[in-house]
């Protein structure tokens, strides 16, 4: 599979990036919930991923550092895409080579815009960032599937 992600960016584009995302349970049941994503260069491989932030105390960040793939399904109208694979989870609680706070700071900020997001004050951005403990998810796209 390509991991040219940019037909997938300009369907995510269509709504403001909101999708939902799905993990698996310790119990194996699935978890799904909806959230804002856009496509980023992954920090490990630097090619296209689907990346959000989350808070580093949700279920879905647990399952991830577990061990859960993640799939991460995009409805708009009729048409939908979805992508499965792998994920990371790089954060306060998680951190990764090379990425200080500052680093993290930018990161987050990165992720957010990709997803569509906009800020008046970036400055309240970071400190609700870092207040939350949040964290950047990257998920590898190892599965393409949907209606062209």
């Amino acid at each position: 599979m390509s991991n040219d992600l940019s037909d997938l960016r300009a369907f995510l584009a269509e709504e403001h990036g909101l999708a939902t995302v799905s993990t698996t349970q310790a119990d194996g049941r699935v978890l799904s919930s909806v959230v804002n994503c856009g496509v980023i260069a992954h920090p490990d491989s630097g090619e296209d991923s689907i990346a959000l932030v989350s808070r580093g105390d949700a279920a879905r960040v647990g399952h991830i550092r577990r061990g859960s793939e993640v799939t991460v399904a995009i409805r708009r109208g009729w048409r939908w895409r979805s992508i499965t694979g792998p994920a990371v989870v790089i954060g306060p609680d998680d951190p990764a080579a090379e990425v200080d706070d500052d680093a993290l700071r930018l990161m987050l900020r990165e992720v957010y815009q990709a997803a569509g997001g906009e800020h008046d004050d970036y400055d309240e951005y970071d400190r609700a960032m870092k207040e939350d403990r949040r964290a950047a998810v990257f998920v590898a796209a190892d599965r393409l599937l949907g209606n062209y």
